[in-house]
């Protein structure tokens, strides 16, 4: 028997026993952005988090801004941030701290390089973040490619959470896509694709197994998290699918999965993002006149609105999820 096997059957057995309890969690991400001012904001968010009644936290990715360099100070300094938290955290990358780096306003990196430093640094142990921490199931061992992909259960709900980062999930379209303010070459650019295609599988692989652990764990909700917005807002018309254009095309495949699982899955799903920087929560699949229900997106505060949301868990409630944004008074 697979280690990976039986912590997903001990996931199952803890699922059952824990299915009617309520609780909160939090979610918070795309911060704290440089070209923002946004340090001084921080201490305020992290003690309002710590205040709070949440039994965890989940940081969706975007740990420095677009345009500043991706040294490895950077990473040092979202450890000690989530060093901060009381209670567990969970991170989950963003394209700020490896998809970008290739720009030469961020120090014309190769993202592969700074991601393979991202999966040894940012996920020292099998653990969560946090003072506090808690146990993770990780799609590889540390260090090595997907141990960024997590998942764990908590009273009766399964987590899940993905790198699928902003920038067209690292799916490179033309020769001017990949060279224009950056120090990407072709051959760059070549390997980065190949990259998307691995982790894309891996992504959809790592999904699957979410939502057969929620089955097989009779789970009322499934929570996914990821760091792109994957083109759910861009306009729609009445002849053209926006969500087909060639700039989210990296997305397709996984979000493609994503309502695949969801049709064939009794509970309630909440899809989880960043990157946008502004609260929303809507249904925003499968288009704007036809619905898939029992999916709810939740697209989390970012720079410069340092704020973050609480989500509370009733699993006797129709709906599981309710949402509550918390505005952090400076």
């Amino acid at each position: 028997m697979s280690l990976r096997f039986l912590a997903g059957a001990l996931l199952a057995l803890s699922m059952a026993s824990a299915q009617a309890q309520s609780f909160s969690f939090g979610l918070w991400g795309d911060m704290p952005y440089q070209k923002a001012g946004d340090d001084p904001k921080i201490p305020a968010l992290i003690k309002s988090i710590n205040q709070s009644d949440i039994a965890f936290s989940i940081y969706d990715g975007d740990i420095k801004d677009g345009s500043s360099k991706c040294t490895d100070d950077i990473y040092a300094a979202a450890l000690t941030m989530f060093g901060g938290l009381d209670k567990p955290v969970i991170y989950v990358p963003g394209d700020n701290e490896w998809t970008d780096c290739h720009r030469l306003n961020n120090g014309g990196y190769d993202g592969l390089e700074r991601l393979a430093y991202l999966r040894k640094t940012m996920f020292p142990t099998t653990r969560s973040l946090g003072k506090r921490t808690l146990p993770l199931v990780h799609q590889a061992p540390p260090g090595e490619k997907f141990v960024e992909n997590t998942r764990f259960a908590h009273h009766g709900i399964v987590f899940a959470a993905l790198n699928v980062p902003g920038s067209n999930n690292n799916k490179i379209l033309d020769e001017k896509d990949c060279t224009q303010k950056s120090a990407r070459t072709t051959a760059h650019c070549e390997a980065s694709n190949a990259e998307y295609l691995e982790r894309d599988a891996a992504n959809v692989r790592w999904l699957q197994e979410a939502f057969a652990q929620a089955k097989a764990g009779k789970a009322r909700g499934l929570v996914l998290v990821i760091q792109a917005d994957p083109g759910f807002d861009l306009p729609e018309t009445e002849d053209k699918d926006e969500s087909q254009a060639p700039g989210v095309s990296g997305y397709r495949n996984f979000i493609s999965s994503v309502i695949t699982e969801t049709e064939q899955f009794s509970g309630q799903v909440l899809l989880v993002h960043g990157d946008t920087h502004f609260f929303k929560a809507d249904k925003p699949l499968y288009s704007p006149t036809r619905l898939l229900a029992n999916l709810t997106r939740l697209q989390t505060f970012g720079s410069p609105l340092i704020h973050w949301v609480r989500v509370t868990v009733e699993p006797k409630n129709p709906n599981v999820f309710t949402i509550h944004p918390v505005i952090v008074k400076q």
